[in-house]
């Protein structure tokens, strides 16, 4: 009974603050119907195109609303209402979803639209994403942070693993405009959550919004290796081995309407990896973990491309995202346990940047490659790649892999203890 104690997910968060429970099941179902979207579109580009560089230029199209944005997401959620932010963001991604939506009705839906609705949701994300993640930070102690992010990723796990598969088949057998839809319905409860929320105080004193302080949030976040090693490390695995722009080609070789089957893959492993993450409470040595957990990614990564069988396809992939789930949940606990509060949007900011460009310019770069030597090789040489970058980045960032949570946990508190009495 012990071992199982440690082993299941932490529920305390949901059972201790309503206003976790409220952003928790309002984005569980939201990101049910975003999920929808995320799949569609690269398959409806390729569909429309029959390219793996449009596909992959479609992650592309989000990275710079995405990195100017989250900046700015960063800046004001250390000034201004994050409930407010929440709102406004929210309902300026169901007016994008709204625009896919009516650009699916069109005899020929155009390109264009789809790049432009990518960018736009991303550059809302980034809006988004630093408020949300400062809001959990003042809801929640420091000691429940892990069991937060392992929640988080049960959430995301849902959503990846029915949505996707869902996904596969609607627009096969229905097409992209019942997709949209369905993310377009499913936005209600994320508003409806934003809104019942409660007001929380906002920080003391806080640095007016702008370039000096995206800045004086920058410079924090470098001088501290540990915070720097969690940019990098994971920057480093998803360049060299995300996948995911090139699941439309490897649906052909075993089925159209498979497709959403390689989604739901990445969410079955960071479920696992949640579902048994109890442990995780007990291990202090953070920056060591982030770093086997990326290499171990990207040696999955390399067996799902040298697979020949679907399910075998499938298992290595679900492993690689085990892999990732546990990096994620111990960089998150980095983060939200040792980031003093008057930082904490920006680097928020910062954070989101360092985990999506990996994506987004990974997907671009495997669409090249792909395009230029095949998909296998695209994969195969990106785990490779993958491998040798976490170990020279395990040499180069000792701090980083002797890092211990302890002593994160009390340089937070000494750095909000110093900010309450001298107003910084």
């Amino acid at each position: 009974m012990s071992l199982l104690r440690h082993l299941t997910v932490d529920i305390t968060p949901l059972r201790i603050s309503r206003d976790y429970r409220l952003l928790f099941f309002g984005q569980l179902i939201s990101f049910f119907g975003s999920m929808m979207t995320f799949v569609v579109i690269p398959v409806q580009m390729y569909q429309l195109t029959g390219s793996t560089l449009h596909v992959g230029m479609l992650y592309a199209a989000e990275f710079v609303p995405m990195i100017i944005l989250s900046f700015i997401g960063g800046a004001l959620a250390d000034a201004v209402d994050r409930r407010m932010m929440l709102r406004g963001t929210e309902i300026g991604q169901t007016f994008v979803t709204a625009i896919l939506l009516a650009n699916a009705f069109l005899p020929e839906p155009q390109l264009w639209v789809l790049y432009v609705g990518v960018a736009l949701h991303a550059g809302l994300a980034g809006l988004q994403r630093p408020s949300y993640e400062a809001m959990i930070q003042q809801i929640m102690p420091p000691e429940l942070m892990s069991a937060v992010s392992a929640l988080n990723s049960i959430r995301f796990s849902i959503g990846f693993i029915i949505s996707p598969a869902i996904a596969g088949l609607i627009i096969v057998q229905f097409g992209a405009k019942i997709a949209y839809a369905i993310d377009f319905v499913t936005f209600a409860a994320s508003l409806v959550a934003v809104w019942m929320i409660s007001k929380t105080p906002g920080v003391e004193d806080p640095d007016h919004p702008g370039l000096a302080s995206i800045i004086k949030g920058f410079r924090y976040a470098i001088g501290r290796q540990e915070l720097l090693g969690t940019y990098i490390v994971d920057i480093n695995a998803m360049f060299f081995a995300m996948p995911m722009a090139l699941f439309p080609a490897l649906a052909t070789k075993f089925g159209e309407s498979t497709v959403g089957l390689f989604y739901s893959a990445m969410g079955l492993g960071p479920l696992v990896a949640s579902l048994t993450s109890g442990w995780t409470k007990k291990v202090n040595r953070h920056g060591m973990m982030v770093l086997v957990a990326a290499g171990l990614w990207g040696v999955a990564i390399i067996f799902f491309g040298l697979a020949e069988s679907l399910w075998v396809s499938l298992g290595f992939l679900a492993l690689a995202w085990f892999f990732d789930m546990i990096s994620g949940i111990f960089r998150g606990t980095i983060w939200n346990q040792t980031i003093p509060m008057r930082y904490r949007g920006r680097l928020a900011g910062i954070e989101m940047i360092s985990y999506l460009t990996g994506p987004m310019l990974g997907n671009a770069k495997a669409g090249i490659v792909a395009s230029f030597y095949g998909v296998q090789f695209a994969i195969v040489s990106g785990g490779i790649l993958a491998v040798i970058g976490a170990v020279l980045l395990a040499v180069l960032l000792p701090n980083f892999w002797k890092y211990d949570g302890r002593e994160g946990v009390k340089l937070k508190e000494k750095a909000d203890s110093e900010s309450t009495r001298k107003g910084d």
